[in-house]
């Protein structure tokens, strides 16, 4: 059977309330076999309103955040306290909000030198989930990983066409953005690829287009940071509102 490719939602809300759910359920999963949820977490305005749905009830009661190990998918070189930074918009809308210890945020220091703060944050990637040296493996991987798409197709900060998507052996790299804050620091694919789950959420008109080419242009090949991060043995789930999903082709889209 091929797999599903995206499920459609009437609402932007609708679609929060289902990215929830999967966010509970994948932490209950990984607390049962591991012992802990190793999540990376997504900038953006999109996931901001599921930030503020998991910090409320009944999410909130949820989930076992004493063992939850939070990361991010990339991070603007910005100070942590910036309006520009993706961990204090994770701060503000769910971490301060429920009983997760300090020690079990791992931001990265968006503050520091780019190539400084990539390498010091592939470190702590490396500390946390294994293995120290060597490729990042499935079993030990992260166990969601929660993603955006720009409008220009891309995600965390992979941007199409760019260097950055040939990388093989780095967990976090470096990288320049076309848009200011320029300068990024973002995992790679290699991270991407060995996680358990990958949760795309789309939603607005303004993503149509993007999402078209992730799901059906063949065309951009391994340009398409979409098309590099997925492997065959990498789940991918992409949640969508009717807006970005709009006049997807038939079978390219379920409607929840």
């Amino acid at each position: 059977n091929p797999p599903r490719m995206v499920e459609v939602f009437p609402t932007q809300a609708d679609v929060m309330a289902a990215a929830a759910d999967r966010f509970v359920n994948a932490a209950s999963r990984a607390i049962t076999a591991r012992g802990r949820f190793a999540v990376a977490l997504s900038g953006g305005s999109t996931p901001e309103a599921l930030y503020r749905l998991l910090a409320a009830d009944p999410h909130r009661g949820r989930v076992d955040w004493a063992r939850a190990q939070v990361f991010w998918g990339d991070e603007r070189c910005v100070p942590p306290d910036d309006p520009g930074s993706n961990y204090r918009m994770a701060r503000e809308a769910l971490l301060d909000r429920v009983p997760i210890p300090t020690a079990g945020i791992h931001r990265i220091r968006g503050e520091d030198a780019p190539e400084a703060a990539a390498q010091a944050y592939e470190s702590i990637l490396r500390e946390q989930l294994g293995p120290r040296d060597g490729p990042p493996l499935p079993t030990a991987g992260l166990d969601l990983v929660l993603l955006g798409l720009g409008p220009d197709g891309h995600t965390a900060s992979l941007f199409p066409g760019s260097e950055s998507l040939q990388e093989r052996l780095r967990w976090a790299l470096a990288v320049e953005g076309p848009t200011p804050p320029r300068r990024r620091v973002t995992l790679t694919p290699p991270v991407f690829q060995a996680a358990g789950d990958l949760l795309f959420l789309v939603t607005g008109s303004e993503k149509n287009s993007a999402l078209r080419r992730a799901l059906h242009d063949s065309t951009g090949g391994l340009s398409l940071p979409t098309r590099v991060i997925r492997l065959p043995n990498t789940a991918v789930h992409w949640l969508a509102d009717s807006g970005a999903a709009a006049g997807l082709p038939v079978g390219g889209a379920e409607s929840a």
